[in-house]
C-alpha cells in the first residue's frame, strides 16, 4: 500500500450549464513533500466547505485500481492522477477494506477514515458529462474521505501502513452502497 500521487487545487469560478460556479475539483500532481496542516494538504482548499473539506472530510483518496474502469468506461478522456478530485491517489487501499476509524499512517502524518464520497454535479462539471454523477454510483468506486489525526508531512511513493479500527463495522463500500439505495427508494 502507497500514495501513488499527491494532487491539491485551489477554487476557480467555471461555467457550467450558463452559470458561473465555484470548484476546487481540479486537482493537479504535485512532487516532493507536502505538509499536512489544520485541515488541508499545502497549497490545496475546497470551494464548499458544506460537503467537502472541513475537519471530517479534510483529504480525499482515492484508489489507482479504478483507473484501469474508468479507462474502459470514458475511454476519450484524459485520466492524469487528480481527475476524480482527490488529494491522494493511492495503491492498494480500497473502499471494501476499511471503515470509519481505521487509520492510515503516511510519512510523518496519520489519518483516520471517516466516510465514502458521494458525487455531485461538480464531478460532472469536471468531465464535461452530465452522465457522470451516475455513472460514478453506478460504478461504486466511490473514494473515501479522511480526517487528519497527526499533522506531517508526505510524498508519493510513501507507505500507507493501515491500523483497522475494528473488524465489526461496516465498510467504506457498504456505506456507499447504504446511501445509493436509500437514493433509488
Amino acid at each position: 500500500m502507497n500514495v501513488v500521487s499527491i494532487n491539491v487545487g485551489l477554487p476557480r469560478r467555471i461555467e457550467w450549464q450558463g452559470e458561473m460556479v465555484t470548484t476546487a475539483i481540479f486537482k493537479t500532481p504535485v512532487a516532493g513533500a507536502v505538509a499536512v496542516k489544520g485541515v488541508n494538504l499545502e497549497g490545496d482548499r475546497q470551494a464548499d466547505l458544506t460537503v467537502h473539506g472541513g475537519e471530517r472530510k479534510a483529504v480525499y483518496a482515492y484508489p489507482i485500481e479504478h483507473y484501469d474502469y474508468w479507462r474502459s468506461e470514458l475511454p476519450d478522456s484524459e485520466l492524469p492522477h487528480g481527475v476524480f478530485g482527490e488529494n491522494l491517489t493511492t495503491s492498494g487501499v480500497l473502499e471494501t477494506e476499511v471503515g470509519p476509524g481505521d487509520r492510515l499512517e503516511i510519512g510523518t502524518a496519520a489519518f483516520t477514515v471517516t466516510v465514502p464520497r458521494m458525487p455531485c454535479y461538480k464531478l460532472a462539471l469536471r468531465f464535461g458529462r452530465l452522465d457522470l454523477v451516475k455513472r460514478f454510483w453506478i460504478s461504486r468506486r466511490c473514494g473515501f474521505y479522511l480526517s487528519i489525526l497527526r499533522e506531517g508531512s508526505l510524498a508519493a511513493g510513501d507507505r500507507i501502513r493501515l491500523i483497522r479500527h475494528s473488524t465489526e463495522r461496516p465498510s467504506i463500500a457498504d456505506l456507499f452502497m447504504a446511501r445509493a439505495q436509500r437514493g433509488s427508494s
